[in-house]
């Protein structure tokens, strides 16, 4: 299964579910938040942007991430 970097649609629905900040994601898994965009440019984690070009993650990709660390780069 390949993972998109965006959503091919983005209605209001989906939209509200990406609510996690970058920091978040990164105090989750003890990393930066770079760290994390890197992971969403390489197709790793999920995400779309808000209109001012800031990411925004899924809490449920974020679990599933979680729980495969061991799909993450060193």
């Amino acid at each position: 299964m390949t993972i998109t970097n965006e959503p091919s649609t983005i209605t209001a629905a989906n939209a509200s579910q990406f609510n996690l900040k970058p920091a978040d994601v990164a105090a989750m898994f003890s990393v930066n938040p770079k760290t994390v965009a890197r992971w969403s440019s390489a197709g790793l984690l999920q995400s779309i942007r808000t209109p001012g070009g800031h990411r925004r993650y899924r809490e449920t990709d974020v679990v599933r991430l979680l729980n495969n660390r061991d799909d993450l780069p060193e």
